[in-house]
């Protein structure tokens, strides 16, 4: 069982600086901290997501050249018993528009073109919103809608076909302390506000609340009592910390989700801020917090199922190379100019002076390799080594979009 930080700094002071001075992903400075892309980004992820190519679960709008239509293309003369464009329907089947494959109904009916690219027979009429007036508490689906997730797959439509509260090991659990890891927020602290509409979805190993909402405990060390396996590869050592052993999961809290994608989806996005009590004691230490966005099936040419991670192929925690909303100290023989500085700490309790860090807003991109295929992503927490000091998570924004993109995070541009 870990003490508090004050009686652990010295001991762990020493270890970050023999274990991780060689390693710039250990700390927020030094070489491209984690903040250098993994490949290209065709989709412009990294800037935000602003841009008109979004096939949104909840918004968009727009179009351009090799992303979503702008005009329907014209198909007259076409035998509707054969399946001319490829995309897997007929028109004798539904497809009401046999000459592009970004018709049909199984594609996203994009927002503001005036094309009904799904052939119900409605043009632009997918949910603009659904997350107004959400619980504090809910189930699982009510959880996704926070997140971003309005679209209900129906018959040969794409959309959310399930969503349970789980474990890290993709398990069911049900008792109080698991149920305040998940929480429905209107935002976090004063500074920190949702992404789209006016709920985030919250995960936490210690409570998924603030200050002022109930069940809120400070995460200082609110222990849930459990432990579960980590999700399939993990724990992972994160490679800016090598030889150190990451201990048992505790905590954990995750929502699962199964979606059949749209048949013009070319990748996926969502947005994540990780908070975390570990910051600056623990980095580099057994004792450590992990979020993970576990994708199935696994994308080609990854080395597991997780595509949430930094630049060096560090997993979302205290040892990523994006931890830049701090207060600037000098800690572990490391220096942390925390660029973002405090602010966004303030009112979330994570707040406390030279203890916890944060992201900031971060944007994972992901490709769709399969089109119109069912996906199940697990966003999960969890706490190693005991079950104190912990970490929150904020997931919102969740959107397909309608050009391809890489399998990366990348920091979200402050608004200009």
């Amino acid at each position: 069982m870990r003490i508090s930080p004050s009686g652990r700094f010295a001991l762990t002071s020493l270890l970050i600086s023999a274990g991780c001075a060689a390693f710039v992903a250990c700390s927020a400075v030094g070489g491209d901290n984690g903040f250098g892309p993994s490949g290209g980004n065709p989709s412009g992820a990294g800037g935000g997501g602003t841009g008109g190519d979004d096939i949104n679960l909840t918004s968009g709008a727009g179009g351009s050249a090799g992303g979503p239509l702008t005009s329907e293309p014209s198909c007259v003369g076409v035998d509707p018993n054969i399946d001319n464009d490829g995309d897997g329907w007929t028109g004798a089947a539904g497809d009401c528009n046999d000459c592009t494959a970004q018709m049909n109904p199984g594609a996203m009916d994009y927002p503001g073109n005036n094309i009904d690219e799904d052939c119900n027979g409605f043009v632009d009429d997918n949910p603009t919103s659904c997350d107004t007036g959400l619980p504090l508490t809910g189930d699982a689906r009510t959880g996704a809608r926070a997140m971003g997730f309005c679209k209900e797959a129906v018959g040969q439509s794409w959309g959310l076909l399930d969503a349970q509260w789980v474990t890290s090991d993709g398990q069911p659990r049900n008792s109080t302390s698991f149920n305040l890891g998940y929480g429905i927020l209107s935002g976090f602290g004063p500074t920190v506000q949702p992404q789209e509409g006016q709920r985030l979805l919250a995960l936490s190993s210690g409570t998924a609340r603030q200050p002022s909402d109930n069940g809120y405990r400070s995460p200082m060390g609110y222990d849930k009592g459990y432990s579960t396996p980590a999700p399939p590869g993990y724990p992972k050592e994160s490679p800016a910390c090598p030889g150190v052993v990451t201990g048992t999961p505790y905590d954990s809290a995750a929502l699962r989700v199964v979606v059949r994608t749209p048949t013009n989806s070319k990748s996926l996005r969502f947005k994540l801020n990780f908070y975390t009590y570990e910051f600056p004691e623990y980095v580099c230490d057994e004792y450590n917090d992990f979020f993970v966005a576990m994708l199935t099936p696994q994308l080609a040419n990854t080395p597991d199922a997780n595509i949430s991670f930094d630049g060096q192929g560090n997993t979302i925690s205290v040892n990523a190379g994006f931890l830049q909303v701090c207060h600037p100290q000098f800690a572990g023989g490391r220096n942390f100019p925390c660029p973002l500085g405090p602010g966004q700490l303030a009112g979330t309790g994570f707040d406390f002076v030279n203890n916890s860090a944060a992201t900031g807003w971060l944007q994972t991109t992901a490709p769709i390799e399969n089109p119109g295929q069912e996906i199940t992503l697990l966003f999960t927490i969890w706490d190693s080594g005991d079950g104190v000091l912990d970490s929150t998570v904020l997931l919102d924004d969740f959107a397909f979009e309608a050009v391809p993109a890489d399998t990366e995070t990348q920091p979200v541009p402050p608004p200009q």
